[in-house]
């Protein structure tokens, strides 16, 4: 396994000059290896190769375009064992759930390279023709999460450089070697200054928030982390792109099929071990089914190995950092202070590394913290209703709108119960589903702008209306 330690500017590896931080193996707690975040200097550096790159890239024909995206595909699918094992070590999910990251980021920048900007005619007559033309916006930003790091990376670049952009990205500081690693290959690949990576800590995002050359930022991460790029970006008008996660409610509606639905939910539920924006977080179900439920939920979690990510028999990884794992620690104190009934898991494991078995609960209150706070870990509480339309204003209750979900057999009353969700996607007997032709974002807090199908493509461009009249 080879760490690629060195950035991406203009095309050229380059060795950082800024502080050395340390990236962790979670599956031991040790450290994996330094990594040296980038000086500001060396981040100037990136952004006006970037700007330099904008003026060739953008004009470039589109089919050009299309085909350096659909090469970078191959690319993806040429290294993806090397690059999955990388991920493995640094942020735990087992082989196997790496290896599909590595093919849906090929799959998605495949997608995106089948994307065009039509020029769309919306008036023609004797006297004027109007068209709307798409240009894009310049230098973009790229600031990426720990969770899923090369597939989120590919959904932030790849429709920019469709839409002609260029791009700077900054990775998260607790999994950077596997995104350095993959732009070091795409470097060899992509024209100098079209595609640059810094490591580094918030000083770098902190950096791109108020650059007048950048001209969008795209982020993935916290509501408290998107606030804050939000409010610095504000003196220099970006665009702006922020997924900042939700706390996810799946309600199972009285008298759906317990043994039909109960392995779907797990899988949405503990997907990434529960690492994942769009899993199910909370889950509202019938009284009279709780218990059903959460004890079929909990003899589905028993059967999960977890352990490293590296051994074959691993199914179920650990937490990703030492923070998230002392967090979701701290949750499952607060369930077993409220008597609350464990049907799996419920501690963390006594040996090193950041492990935490899927854990289901129930009997615990609608206001308690594991309920009303996104875990973004592996806890699943169940709570029962009585009255339905409680159970919904349970779900929109709270900041975050990103996603939710309706379980049941009467698909009729579903729609109309997921009709009601505040969130930007709703799935009917599934959850977290992404398909790139939809669009996926939040509402309230839980971000603004939207990832995947055309409306990505166009967020990373602006209108220019051409009005054209007859000589005079």
């Amino acid at each position: 396994m080879q760490l690629t330690k060195t950035l991406l500017i203009n095309g050229q590896q380059v060795t950082p000059e800024g502080e050395a931080f340390e990236v962790y193996n979670p599956a031991t707690g040790n450290i994996l290896a330094q990594c040296s975040s980038a000086s500001l200097a060396q981040f100037e550096q990136a952004v006006n190769a970037a700007q330099a790159a904008f003026k060739p890239w953008s004009q470039l024909p589109h089919e050009q375009r299309q085909q350096y995206l659909l090469q970078a595909a191959d690319l993806i699918d040429e290294h993806a064992r090397e690059l999955a094992e990388i991920l493995v070590a640094e942020q735990g999910k087992p082989l196997s759930a790496a290896l599909k990251e590595l093919g849906g980021a090929a799959a998605f920048t495949r997608f995106f390279a089948g994307l065009h900007l039509e020029t769309k005619t919306v008036l023609d007559s004797p006297e004027k023709r109007i068209e709307i033309h798409r240009k894009p916006l310049g230098v973009v930003a790229s600031i990426t999460p720990w969770n899923y790091p090369l597939m989120i990376l590919i959904w932030h670049v790849m429709p920019a450089l469709c839409a002609g952009n260029t791009v700077v990205c900054k990775p998260s500081e607790h999994t950077p070697f596997s995104s350095l690693r993959l732009l070091a290959h795409l470097g060899q690949l992509l024209p100098p200054g079209v595609i640059n990576i810094l490591a580094g800590k918030g000083d770098i995002g902190a950096a791109m928030s108020d650059h007048p050359l950048i001209r969008k930022i795209v982020f993935t991460g916290s509501i408290r982390t998107g606030r804050a790029i939000m409010k610095a970006s504000s003196a220099t008008l970006k665009r702006l792109t922020l997924e900042l996660g939700g706390n996810d409610a799946g309600l199972v509606l009285p008298g759906a099929n317990v043994d039909k639905l109960v392995e779907p939910i797990y899988v949405t539920a503990f997907k990434n071990m529960g690492q994942t924006c769009a899993a199910l977080k909370r889950l509202y179900v019938h009284e009279s089914q709780v218990e059903a439920i959460s004890r079929k939920l909990g003899q589905i979690a028993d059967k999960e190995v977890v352990g490293d990510g590296m051994n074959p028999d691993t199914t179920f990884g650990p937490v990703q950092n030492r923070m998230q794992f002392e967090y979701v620690k701290q949750l499952l104190d607060d369930i077993e202070t409220q008597g609350g009934k464990v049907w799996s898991g419920g501690k963390a494991l006594e040996r090193p590394g950041y492990f935490i078995p899927p854990t289901i609960v129930s009997g615990i209150r609608p206001d308690s913290r594991v309920v009303v706070e996104e875990q973004f870990g592996p806890i699943l509480p169940v709570i029962g209703y009585r009255d339905l339309d409680w159970a919904i204003t349970q779900v929109n209750s709270g900041e975050e709108g990103l996603g939710g979900s309706v379980w049941g057999e009467d698909i009729d009353q579903a729609i109309a119960v997921a009709a009601q969700f505040e969130c930007g996607s709703t799935w009917v007997n599934n959850h977290g589903e992404l398909h790139p032709l939809a669009p996926f974002g939040g509402c309230k807090q839980s971000g603004i702008g939207c990832e995947f199908g055309s409306d990505a493509l166009l967020d990373y461009t602006i209108p220019h209306s051409l009005h054209i009249s007859p000589s005079v």
